[in-house]
């Protein structure tokens, strides 16, 4: 553990969990070390990395010995406990987390400062840039659809976070007391979607928020994302991580508002899910849509009916109202086994997988 003279209560904890990123880390860890100053504390935690991660993370942090900074090794246990190891070690009144792919983006620790002394919100929710470094013209930001100032109305701030489906904890900075409030581990140890399931717990004990317009994050895309491997395990880890949302707000008694929002954005992972089955042998397939069509049914609040009629009724929070509508009617499609719905997504799914082959050919024959 390599751990330097610690200062006084720091407003900003930055935690960088990462496993296996020798290419990336250098540039991760750069991005912030360059914009902290004495209000600041840097945590990063090795998961069990097999490559020279933790070797360059701790050369980097030994060169900035006037910086609070702190590098812990532990055997690989997945990014959750990563995060949640995180957390128990920061000391900060706030929590940013960077995934060690990533980088921080210029300005947004001062940015995140100026908005903290100017409003003290809970949370503080931020714009990001999905990041193609071998594409640059077709890296954009992403922006949130919540409105300007500080809000201090729950199902606003869970009903725009359900519409815009970025469920990324990176995205969203929040006071350490607020993960304080949830039961340990606050990220579910052993899935892929941790963000899923914690997200909406930690939002809905929030009393205010905040929108930053600011872009803080370059998120890196790139082939070995965890998002572009599509397996058994990664589509049901992703249904799976609905019922723990769905059974916190329950048990808090949200308003009917934030039910049809949570049960119209569950209907666009679980399409997604649907739709990403086809890509895996039949056999898996048939046993995915078989396991997240009654995970699904369980986790919503109403059914399709009742949030068409709220979409078509202009009752809900949306980025495109029509789109909204037509997932809900692919949903029902899905859930009845329509057959022309399968044979669509069986050819569609075939034709991204032999475009996906030819590509790599093409990668390795460098064409």
């Amino acid at each position: 553990m390599v751990t330097h003279a610690a200062a006084p209560q720091p407003l900003l904890s930055i935690i960088v969990p990462a496993w296996n990123v020798q290419n990336f880390i250098a540039a991760c860890l750069e991005s912030v070390l360059d914009q902290m100053g004495p209000r600041h504390e840097l945590i990063v935690i090795d998961d069990g990395s097999r490559d020279a991660t933790l070797a360059r993370a701790r050369a980097l942090i030994e060169a900035r010995s006037d910086m609070a900074c702190t590098v812990l090794a532990q055997d690989n246990q997945g990014i959750a406990m990563a995060r949640n190891r995180g957390l128990a070690c920061a000391r900060g009144e706030y929590i940013v987390f960077v995934d060690s792919d990533d980088r921080l983006l210029a300005g947004s620790l001062a940015a995140l400062e100026q908005a903290i002394d100017a409003h003290h919100p809970d949370v503080i929710a931020c714009d990001f840039r999905v990041w193609l470094p071998d594409q640059e013209d077709k890296s954009h930001r992403v922006g949130l659809r919540y409105p300007p100032g500080l809000l201090r109305d729950q199902a606003t701030i869970l009903n725009t976070f359900f519409a815009d489906r970025q469920m990324y904890v990176w995205a969203k900075v929040f006071k350490r007391a607020v993960y304080e409030q949830l039961e340990a581990p606050v990220f579910p140890p052993g899935r892929v979607f941790e963000d899923m399931s914690t997200l909406p717990r930690l939002l809905s004990q929030c009393a205010s928020l905040l929108y930053l317009p600011h872009a803080i994050i370059d998120y890196r895309q790139h082939p070995d994302s965890i998002t572009k491997l599509i397996s058994e395990t990664w589509c049901m880890d992703l249904a799976g991580a609905l019922p723990v949302a769905r059974g916190h707000l329950e048990r808090l008694g949200v308003a009917p508002s934030v039910k049809t929002h949570f049960d119209i954005a569950a209907g666009y992972f679980y399409i997604r899910v649907v739709k990403d089955s086809y890509e895996l042998p039949r056999a898996s397939g048939r046993r995915v849509r078989a396991f997240i069509k009654s995970v699904f049914v369980e986790s919503l609040f109403g059914d399709c009916a009742s949030m068409l009629a709220a979409v078509r009724a202009g009752q809900t929070v949306s980025i495109d109202r029509e789109h909204d509508a037509r997932m809900i009617r692919q949903v029902e499609r899905a859930l009845a086994g329509n057959f022309v719905f399968r044979a669509r997504q069986t050819a569609s799914r075939k034709i991204k997988v032999w475009k996906r082959l030819r590509r790599t050919q093409k990668a390795a024959l460098g064409l």
